[in-house]
């Protein structure tokens, strides 16, 4: 089992920048793909991004591709989500979750069922 803890959320006017990051602990973490979700109040929980395990393919929702960058650092056990140029609309918890198989190749996991750990969630307020 992977813990996870998000931090770097906060309250930002539009256009400007954040970034999360999402510790792990747990023998595996770096063995997992990797991704945000956010929730907003009465919508259900959506994808954001994701990264295999090993760094080497990202993938993204549409309404962030090319705002937001996802990383990760296996050796410090991080996970990082650049938000540049935020909207309004960005505005949510953002959750950090890890897949529940190891070493997966797969680039693509978006329904949050695979995923099997999660983070308490990180607010992010987007001010017009």
């Amino acid at each position: 089992q992977v813990q996870l803890e998000e931090s770097g959320g906060g309250l930002v006017q539009a256009g400007d920048s954040l970034t999360l990051t999402c510790v792990g602990s747990g023998r595996t973490f770096d063995s997992r793909t990797m991704a945000w979700f956010r929730q907003s109040p009465g919508k259900e929980r959506e994808f954001v991004a994701g990264i295999i395990w090993t760094g080497g393919s990202t993938y993204y929702a549409e309404s962030v591709k090319g705002r937001f960058t996802i990383s990760r650092d296996n050796a410090k056990s991080m996970v990082y989500l650049r938000m540049d140029n935020l909207k309004p609309e960005d505005t949510a918890i953002y959750y950090c979750a890890a897949h529940k198989s190891p070493r997966s190749y797969y680039v693509g996991y978006t329904f949050p069922s695979v995923f099997s750990s999660w983070g308490q969630g990180t607010q992010v307020t987007v001010s017009s």
